[in-house]
């Protein structure tokens, strides 16, 4: 399952009809009927009439106890079987009107016998749908006038005792069926709730980690192309401002300018294929570390550049590849930038450090003896290599010095 993809929960609309109306609607609002009362499924229907039957026996079997009940005229016993059956009736008004069903019913079953089946159902219906609050006041009222009605009309076959107590029991068992059934429900809306939190946290990952992985693509990209296009446009200008250049400066130019091209088409490509498979930026040639150094220098000085390299790591092997890498990119942007705003001036490179005091990385050139046309730049490189040494640790520092030269500093720990 990928992320974003819907997760198939219970209360999808092909198995919607298994779910009470209020379970369904909570879980998965139907868009037809925003706001109103959520429509019936099937399950609701045979709830409904289960009740209903439920409520029908019970009432016929409390009427059948009015003959052996002493004193109650044919004419009572006909009222009561009478309000029994509005009270089964009223059954189906147990969704809409929980709260004022057994509100009603309950003063209704201290006058008939038979409507005590249509009693149980609506405080089932109340402690399913309300609050235990109203499930409190509702089902205590009806267990004090149980006390009071056994009295008014004793059980024929039960002794005062054994009625009271068989009703309390009857009581407990709807209102606690009907709380179990409530809870139920709310573990139910809770698990998708959390379910679906889940889901939405794990899409923010992942774009997270996308966006993570772009911003390392786009730094790897400006790292890479950015040098070799800074060669292609230094002895680019060269040939423009010097076309009676000697003929061995043109073709050496000409081949510099072509081996940067080559170089910054197959990094394009590398860097085009990550994007494409989707892995990580160790994907094609071996990423450079600090022992590259040495090539990086001598490339920039076949370039023109006058670079020294003042320091370096007896052992490069030794330092972490991704530090390495880093201290490799630092000294290749400061090198870019040397080459775009401080032409032609002397440039030194210092790598030193050991494992438990880091790695220090140094590029300081001298200050340009002459006015440099400004050149295309936003200055992104620097902003991405600090927050490259900021992961891995370490700080990035530069500036003009003191004699108005410009210097790159960078610090990243080592083991």
């Amino acid at each position: 399952m990928t992320v974003g993809q819907s997760t198939p929960y219970p209360a999808r609309q092909e198995r919607r009809w298994l779910l009470p109306s209020a379970l369904a609607e909570q879980l998965d609002p139907d868009p037809a009927r925003p706001g109103g009362r959520p429509r019936r499924t099937a399950r609701d229907w045979c709830v409904d009439f289960a009740c209903f039957l439920l409520a029908v026996v019970i009432g016929l079997l409390a009427a059948d106890t009015l003959e052996n009940e002493p004193g109650l005229s044919p004419a009572a016993q006909a009222a009561d079987q009478l309000v029994g059956a509005l009270a089964c009736a009223a059954v189906w008004l147990r969704r809409r009107r929980p709260v004022g069903l057994a509100v009603a019913l309950v003063p209704v079953s201290l006058v008939s016998a038979t409507a005590g089946g249509a009693v149980l159902a609506s405080l089932f219906t109340l402690a399913v749908h309300r609050p235990f609050r109203y499930v409190a006041w509702t089902g205590g009222a009806f267990i004090a006038l149980q006390p009071l009605y056994y009295r008014l009309r004793p059980d024929p076959e039960l002794s005062y005792a054994g009625a009271v107590l068989f009703g309390f029991l009857l009581t407990a068992a709807a209102v606690g069926w009907g709380m179990l059934a409530r809870s139920k429900r709310q573990l139910l809306v809770s698990l998708r709730d959390r379910a679906r939190r889940a889901e939405t946290e794990a899409r923010l990952r992942a774009e997270q980690a996308q966006r993570l992985a772009r911003e390392a693509i786009a730094r790897e990209m400006h790292d890479v192309l950015a040098h070799r296009l800074t060669l292609l446009s230094v002895h680019a200008g060269a040939l423009e401002f010097r076309p009676d250049a000697p003929r061995e400066e043109v073709a050496r130019a000409a081949g510099v300018i072509r081996e940067s091209a080559h170089e910054a088409l197959q990094d394009l490509r590398e860097i085009i294929g990550v994007l494409r498979t989707g892995d990580s930026d160790d994907a094609g040639r071996p990423q450079p570390t600090l022992a590259a150094l040495d090539e990086l220098v001598t490339e920039s000085r076949e370039a023109g550049m006058k670079v020294t390299l003042a320091g370096r790591i007896a052992e490069p092997a030794a330092v972490p590849a991704s530090v390495g890498r880093t201290a490799y990119r630092i000294a290749q942007e400061a090198l870019t930038n040397a080459r775009k705003h401080a032409p032609g001036t002397d440039v030194s490179v210092s790598v030193t450090g050991a494992p438990g005091d880091g790695l220090t990385v140094t590029v300081r050139n001298a200050p340009p003896g002459r006015d440099v046309p400004p050149v295309p730049g936003s200055g992104q490189g620097l902003i991405g290599l600090t927050e490259r040494a900021t992961l891995t640790g370490g700080t990035l520092r530069h500036g003009p010095t003191a004699d108005g030269g410009f210097e790159v500093r960078g610090w990243l720990p080592w083991g």
